[in-house]
């Protein structure tokens, strides 16, 4: 991938989700059959016009809901994943579909960022899924919610999870004091990228890629620069879309989240996830761990919470 690759994040329509997670953030509704094949139609245009751009590029699958339950989603991925210019298509998932169409995915291209919710799944049956996708050779990465009462169930996954799988936590940040010194070194032993996550990012206006080489795009074609800047930069399937592209600085004051944050020039995580950013994944991990200094580094300057 050149450094010119336009990285694209996806959300359509799909609001459904089989879980009921009360920390998730995303809509939680039940979609009708005509919704969904409304859904599946616009990711179809979609994933045609990834196939036709001539132009590097790197796909990340952000749905509001859980997308792979649904053939549409399985089978874009695959479709994606054999594009010569996808360097990288990746999907947010909790894991929970059938997994009989892995073997169609080309897994030097495609990758899973799945997450464990502990309330809505056992343990063992979320690493019996695991275990599937090493017997397919697909690559992935594995999320949780850093919730304290969870902080047990979360060490035991790290122990029962194959060695080469990054286990990342995401910081519960509604409560800027959630965590202890003592409970950041804790969730650090398991990620040791946490502290970074676990700090709101001054961000106003400061270079980000967002709006340049990055942008989000919706059902409908329109491309913002972030899901946390609701302004149409632009629609894809206009044929003028790549002037609406340019260097813009950020206009919101911080920036929390990874899919958001990783696309800033600062705190400079390009150094940490390189091109595997989409799929959450440290370079070298885990013969190379990321230097607990400098992530330090990385996290200076950011606020709590």
């Amino acid at each position: 991938m050149t450094d010119d690759a336009w990285t694209i994040l996806y959300r359509g329509p799909l609001s459904s989700c089989n879980y009921g997670c009360t920390y998730c953030p995303f809509a939680k509704t039940s979609n009708t059959r005509a919704e969904l094949a409304e859904d599946a139609a616009r990711l179809e245009r979609f994933v045609t016009w990834v196939q036709e751009i001539n132009r590097p590029v790197r796909l990340l699958f952000t749905p509001w809901g859980e997308a792979l339950v649904h053939r549409a989603y399985q089978q874009a991925l695959a479709t994606l994943s054999h594009t010569p210019h996808v360097g990288t298509v990746s999907i947010q998932t909790n894991l929970s579909c059938k997994l009989d169409w892995l073997h169609s995915c080309d897994w030097t291209r495609a990758a899973l960022w799945t997450t464990w919710h502990p309330t809505q799944t056992p343990r063992q049956k979320f690493l019996t899924q695991c275990e599937r996708l090493e017997a397919d050779g697909a690559r992935y990465s594995v999320g949780v919610v850093g919730m304290k009462e969870h902080f047990d169930e979360i060490e035991q996954l790290r122990q029962e999870l194959p060695p080469h799988v990054y286990l990342w936590v995401n910081a519960y940040k509604r409560d800027p004091a959630y965590y202890s010194e003592q409970e950041v070194r804790q969730l650090m032993d398991i990620d040791p990228v946490f502290p970074v996550n676990n700090r709101r990012h001054a961000s106003l206006g400061r270079a980000c890629r967002a709006g340049h080489t990055a942008f989000t795009v919706d059902g409908d074609g329109h491309a913002r620069r972030c899901h946390f800047i609701k302004d149409v930069i632009g629609n894809i399937y206009e044929p003028d879309f790549p002037n609406r592209l340019a260097p813009r600085p950020c206009g919101t004051a911080t920036c929390g989240c990874h899919i958001g944050y990783i696309h800033m020039e600062s705190p400079g995580l390009t150094q940490v996830f390189g091109d595997q950013t989409l799929e959450r994944i440290p370079l070298g991990w885990p013969h190379q761990r990321p230097d607990p200094a400098q992530i330090s580094a990385l996290a200076e300057g950011g606020v709590a919470g």
